[in-house]
Formats: C-alpha cells, sequence, structure tokens
C-alpha cells in the first residue's frame, strides 16, 4: 500500500537539497551507489527508452580522471595568464583546448545573464575572493577537476540520436539521484565542467556508440566547510510563470 508523504516534510526535504562543495575522503559503499541509481531509475522517462547511461568513478579510476583533468586545465589557465607563453603553448599543442561531447561554454542569453552573474557574485563573495583576484578564482574553478575532494564522480553520457529528449531524460534521472543521495546524508554537485573534455572519460569507460558526455556529479559525504553553507538564491515562482494571452 502506498504511503503517502506529508507536504509540508516533502517541501522541506526538497528545499534543504543545495549543491555541495568540498566532502569528505569518507567512502561511498558500492551498495549504496546502486541503491540511488534504483531510485533515479523511477524518474519519468521518453517512451520509457532511458537514453543515458552512467559511469562511476572511484579510487584510482576516479583519481587518473582527476589529475588528466588537473593537468589540462593548468594548461588552459596558464593561457589565461598575462604574456604569450601559456598562450603559445596552448596553440601549438592543442593540449587543454577544450574537446567536449557538447558545447560547454556558450554565452549566456542576455535575459539569463543577469542570474548568471548574480550566483557568481554571491558565491566567490560568500568565498572572500575578490573579483580581480584571477588567481584564487582561478584555483577555485581548478577545484571542479577535484570534485572537490568527493571520492566518486558519476559522468553522465546521452543517446545523441533522441537530441534534446536524451538530455530532457537525463535531467529528471540526475534529479532522481541527488534527492535519493540528499536522503541517504550523502552531497552532491552536478558538474558541467566535467564534460569539458570527454576524451579522459571515455578512455575509462566501454561508452557505446552515439553516447555522448553530458556532465558530471560529484558525490559523497559532505563537510563542514563553510561552502558547505552558501544557499544560493531561488527564484520566486513569479519569475517563470507566462502571462496568459488576452
Amino acid at each position: 500500500m502506498r504511503k503517502n508523504i506529508d507536504p509540508a516534510d516533502w517541501q522541506q526535504f526538497v528545499a534543504g537539497r543545495r549543491t555541495t562543495r568540498d566532502f569528505l575522503e569518507k567512502t561511498v559503499p558500492q551498495e549504496l551507489i546502486d541503491r540511488l541509481l534504483t531510485d533515479a531509475m523511477t524518474a519519468p522517462s521518453w517512451s520509457n527508452t532511458r537514453p543515458f547511461m552512467v559511469g562511476i568513478a572511484s579510487d584510482d579510476r576516479r583519481d587518473r580522471i582527476s589529475k588528466e583533468f588537473l593537468n589540462r586545465w593548468q594548461a588552459a589557465s596558464a593561457a589565461l595568464k598575462p604574456g604569450i607563453a601559456g598562450k603559445l603553448k596552448l596553440f601549438i599543442t592543442r593540449y587543454g583546448l577544450p574537446k567536449s561531447d557538447y558545447k560547454v561554454f556558450r554565452p549566456y542569453p542576455k535575459d539569463l545573464k543577469p542570474r548568471q552573474q548574480k550566483v557568481g557574485a554571491d558565491l566567490y563573495g560568500f568565498m572572500d575572493i575578490k573579483r580581480e583576484d584571477s588567481k584564487k578564482r582561478q584555483e577555485q574553478w581548478g577545484r571542479n577537476y577535484e570534485f572537490f575532494g568527493a571520492p566518486v564522480s558519476l559522468f553522465i553520457f546521452t543517446h545523441s540520436g533522441l537530441g534534446e529528449y536524451s538530455v530532457s531524460d537525463a535531467g529528471l534521472f540526475m534529479q532522481n539521484l541527488m534527492l535519493s543521495a540528499h536522503a541517504h546524508g550523502l552531497g552532491t554537485c552536478a558538474q558541467g565542467a566535467s564534460a569539458l573534455w570527454a576524451e579522459p572519460v571515455r578512455k575509462e569507460f566501454k561508452v557505446p556508440k552515439h553516447y555522448k558526455l553530458l556532465c558530471g556529479i560529484a558525490l559523497g559525504y559532505p563537510s563542514d566547510d563553510k561552502i558547505n553553507k552558501f544557499q544560493a538564491e531561488r527564484l520566486g515562482i513569479d519569475q517563470i510563470k507566462l502571462e496568459p494571452n488576452d
């Protein structure tokens, strides 16, 4: 028999899920990861096709991917420094240039850019990182490639044959997974940055043809670091509700 959840408890639970940006080294058991994946598979799917796959990276596999990501990020960030040495090396070797399956970096539309700028300013302000401090800003971005210390990184692949419907299904799957993680006392961080270079991830998994790397999810137990107390502002529903035609 189905037992309904109290709506107030549900509202409090989902509102309590926040992005985790610092994790403990504590291991996440494989059986618990499988539990999260099982819960995630209850999400709806386009004609029940489930057009996504997941790579689970932990231990040495996780460390290999992280190391390669960091090496590429260091090469890319060197090109952002004053002078031509880093830029010239990047141009010649091509090592560090984005090689993603999807276009990860793209200009934010004019109407959405203020939201993106606000959350960035709020986050870095919370961390006491000044806008002009490019060194600290790059170091913080580099934490993406350490998965913020998470012992597990999940990599989400979607089938190119269903295009945006695959991506939509993957989003539903990911939300279920992250809520299940939250229910089990785990933290998550969805990472578009983990898709910047697909090759190091593909090297670690047998990825079927037609599947493209969409993003990663850092997974683990949240630490007590200050950064995990950051709460991004959530839009009111009045900002997403369409006005009816007269």
